[in-house]
């Protein structure tokens, strides 16, 4: 199917904007839907973007426009079609940039669902390979009625295979976790499941489902490549996606319930904790445990639903999932549940490796007064996991945080770098005699205050070290035959930069908690 036959179609209304003939004759390989200001990541070359230009508004919307197009055709789009409901038009920067760009842009009338073009597309590029199957009428209708009744994916699934004998399928996350599967089909393991979209087993079909995350898109798979025809195959996961984005209203209200506990746990005196646990379904006594999620500020609308995903792989007993008032994400789940969530990190990341997740983990809490509590060593944790790895994904425990360097990690960067140059003073000059000071003094401390020691690494005589000792003493005010003062000079190293300095003869001791996710 080309870009003009999509156009051609009465049916859809769709007004072309702007667009050389050559684009239009482009195939179109399949359709996203997304309202990001930046969608280069989650569109596939010659896909037709579906946009409701939610992410556009008239204040910086020229460079905003210029944003969204150029990630357009970076990732290789074959058409823009914008939707006219959220402004009542497409705005004219819009179209102008992707003149610039050369990327064909149409109008969506505002009446006009979503779901009614991607179903043309998909439906006119499978119904070729596929004219003479379909789905029974009574089929559709019974699945129409589920959808309708807001039922399950699992019944839904059921209802749609029930007609065709022992035919394995699996409704999966991104993560690999079986959302619904038909009866008696095998038990398929995560890590094996989440490989199985980009590879040759069976035919696996993504649900296509508006205001979904990328850690949330449900995928439908049949082992068996030749054991149902395509089109109903896609007939199928047309409907999932309309019972996902029924699952994302539920969810949406759900998040709500979640956001409002948020807002008390980080100002427990401003109502009532127990009964904003209470709305949100979880019990009224614990052990709990409390997580919190981060995915950067340009992605800060991925944190839920990576969390939500991360949860949902550990089969907990309770959750809830939600926003606090800065837009981190976070969750209060079962202390069982929580065991697992180092092991599910990873595969999470997985699923947006471009995108940072980072994440913080709370020591239990034993009842509803220590919440707050937990969620300020949640975040304390996520900072951690910040400092310690600030170009991968991963996940700090509180709980892991044994050592003084490890606990360092969790203070703010700015605060770190403020005592530092508070305690260290003019040992921090680039000048070779306060760079030889400076590492002297390290030395001297990793090597637990042993002059013999101190000069046998650095290849000096021990009066030397004796000389260099009283200039650091001198110049940083401090006492170095007193334990509290070694250990203000040694945190002020530790905290020169985000990774301790492991420039001594024997490299300081880091926690594991700080450079890798919770065990």
């Amino acid at each position: 199917m080309h870009v003009e036959h999509l156009l051609q179609d009465d049916s859809l209304g769709l007004r072309l904007l702007w667009a050389e003939d050559g684009p239009l004759r482009r195939e179109i390989s399949g359709v996203t839907v997304t309202d990001l200001e930046d969608p280069a990541r989650f569109v596939r070359p010659d896909e037709v973007v579906l946009s409701g230009l939610v992410w556009w508004s008239a204040d910086g919307g020229k460079d905003k426009a210029e944003r969204f197009v150029s990630g357009l055709k970076y990732a290789g789009a074959a058409a823009l079609l914008a939707g006219e409901e959220t402004h009542g038009s497409v705005p004219d920067e819009l179209i102008e940039a992707c003149e610039r760009h050369g990327v064909p842009v149409a109008s969506v009338p505002g009446h006009v669902m979503f779901r009614a073009i991607t179903d043309t597309v998909y439906l006119r590029q499978w119904g070729e390979l596929s004219r003479h199957h379909a789905l029974p009428e009574h089929v559709r209708g019974r699945l129409n009625r589920l959808v309708a009744q807001e039922a399950d994916p699992d019944l839904i699934l059921t209802a749609a295979f029930a007609h065709l004998d022992r035919t394995a399928a699996y409704l999966l996350s991104p993560t690999g976790r079986t959302v619904a599967a038909t009866p008696g089909a095998d038990p398929l393991p995560a890590g094996e499941a989440a490989a199985l979209p980009g590879g040759d087993s069976g035919v696996t079909v993504p649900v296509e489902a508006d205001a979904v995350t990328p850690y949330e898109r449900w995928s439908l798979h049949l082992p068996e490549a030749t054991a149902v025809p395509l089109r109903p195959v896609h007939e199928i996961a047309t409907v999932l996606g309309r019972c996902q984005e029924a699952w994302a209203r539920r969810r949406a209200a759900e998040h709500r319930t979640a956001d409002a506990l948020g807002r008390l746990l980080t100002a427990p005196e401003a109502g009532d904790v127990a009964g904003a646990v209470r709305a949100c379904g979880l019990p009224a006594e614990g052990p709990y445990r409390v997580a919190v999620a981060d995915t950067g500020t340009r992605n800060k609308g991925l944190a839920v639903g990576a969390l939500v995903e991360a949860v949902a792989q550990t089969a907990p007993a309770f959750a809830t999932v939600g926003r606090l008032p800065d837009g981190t994400a976070f969750a209060v789940l079962s202390e069982e549940a929580a065991a697992g969530l180092a092991d599910t990190w990873p595969l999470v990341a997985a699923c947006e490796p471009d995108v940072l997740l980072h994440g913080g983990l709370a020591s239990r809490a034993t009842a509803v007064s220590g919440l707050p509590g937990a969620l300020a060593e949640a975040r304390y944790a996520l900072t951690s996991a910040r400092t310690t790895a600030p170009t991968t994904s991963s996940l700090a425990d509180a709980t892991a945080l044994t050592t003084l360097d490890a606990l360092l990690t969790g203070i703010p960067a700015e605060v770190r770098t403020s005592y530092s140059s508070t305690v260290l003073g003019p040992l921090l000059n680039t000048g070779s005699s306060s760079v030889a000071l400076l590492h002297t003094l390290e030395v001297f401390l990793t090597n637990d205050g042993s002059w013999a020691r101190t000069a046998e690494a650095l290849h000096l005589h021990v009066n030397t070290v004796h000389y260099r000792i009283q200039r650091v003493e001198h110049f940083t005010g401090r006492n170095l035959s007193s334990l509290r003062d070694r250990l203000d000079l040694w945190a002020a190293l530790l905290c020169r930069t985000p990774e301790p300095s492991t420039t001594s003869a024997t490299p300081p001791r880091r926690a594991r908690a700080s450079t890798s996710p919770a065990r």
